[in-house]
């Protein structure tokens, strides 16, 4: 006889199982608990107005840069149009675990329903991979606005720019539903405490008591082809920028060609660099606080910091920003 633990109602209930059965699908009455950070009540505090405060910065932050691009007729343009995309996708993005977060500390309730927890992830890939997708669009943008300067109002014309966008928005869906569909049939029965702050699908392979080797070839596959196809686009356009912006006789105009690129790279590398440190917390290092605040920094600190990225390092968009405030 084992013991296989359950969260029903918010309370621990004991059920036996048969050594030689199969570990039934108990996901139908499972609820996660989410450890978070520190489960010290004094830190409660300090926890609830971090996290309050980020996620107001990043929601005004965002909004902003959406309202003046559309209020502003001269950032009608395709490099300008995908930003208000990214900034919409990064709302989303922090929207999807945040609020579940500051609502926790304020109940003293941290647990979350399997269906809640699939949602979850369900919008976090989906905000994720549209974040990583429209970056490689807007580095295809870069790239023929640098490489074929005379050519861009023809490649980027408003019709490629609205397929490029339902393009992204389709992607991001089936990698959504394509992850989902993983997670969803994995069994828990032994421990359903996840030390984060949201369902972090790492953890749930960990937790999971059936064998998992299959969910995760197939979870590495599709993060292989969502993940590695946009990265390798970003790489080889910025390798063809990089290539003209040497070729360029003057030093000004070298200095103008790569200050165009420059808001979108620093975006790029905080988005990927803080996604390559949640990857080598979950893989190196066995604490899951690290992990939780590497976590932090992905899903919460790097869309916070976009909207000033580009509004420091972009002079359209603080005369926008100006005019709007005005």
């Amino acid at each position: 006889m084992y013991s296989c633990f359950l969260y029903v109602n918010s309370h621990l209930y004991s059920k036996s199982c048969l050594c030689s059965v199969e570990p039934q699908n108990l996901t139908d009455v499972l609820e996660f608990l989410l450890l978070g950070f520190s489960d010290d009540p004094e830190l409660h505090p300090l926890t609830f107005s971090l996290f309050l405060s980020m996620y107001l910065v990043t929601m005004l932050g965002n909004l902003l840069i959406t309202l003046a691009i559309s209020s502003d007729s001269h950032l009608h343009t395709p490099m300008y149009v995908f930003l208000s995309i990214l900034s919409l996708a990064d709302i989303g993005f922090t929207s999807t675990t945040v609020p579940k977060v500051i609502w926790d500390i304020q109940t003293h309730n941290r647990v979350i329903s399997h269906a809640g927890c699939l949602i979850q992830l369900s919008f976090f890939y989906l905000f994720g991979c549209l974040d990583s997708v429209l970056l490689t669009v807007m580095a295809y943008d870069r790239f023929v606005a640098v490489c074929y300067p005379l050519h861009y109002p023809v490649i980027m014309n408003p019709r490629l720019c609205r397929l490029l966008i339902l393009l992204s928005f389709l992607i991001s869906l089936l990698d959504s539903l394509l992850q989902c569909l993983i997670m969803s049939q994995l069994t828990f029965c032994t421990n359903v405490e996840i030390p984060n702050f949201f369902c972090d699908p790492p953890q749930l392979l960990k937790l999971s008591c059936n064998d998992t080797s299959t969910n995760k070839i197939f979870m590495y596959f599709i993060g292989a082809i969502f993940g590695g196809i946009p990265v390798s686009g970003i790489l080889f356009s910025y390798t063809q920028i990089v290539s003209s912006i040497l070729r360029l006789p003057s030093t000004g105009g070298r200095y103008r060609a790569f200050s165009t690129c420059g808001s979108h790279l620093s975006v790029v590398c905080l988005f990927y660099g803080t996604g390559l440190g949640v990857y080598l917390s979950s893989t190196v290092s066995h604490s899951p606080r690290k992990g939780a605040v590497a976590s932090m920094m992905y899903a919460v600190v790097a869309p916070m910091l976009n909207p000033f990225v580009y509004s420091l390092r972009n002079r359209d968009i603080k005369r926008a920003l100006q005019r709007l405030l005005n």
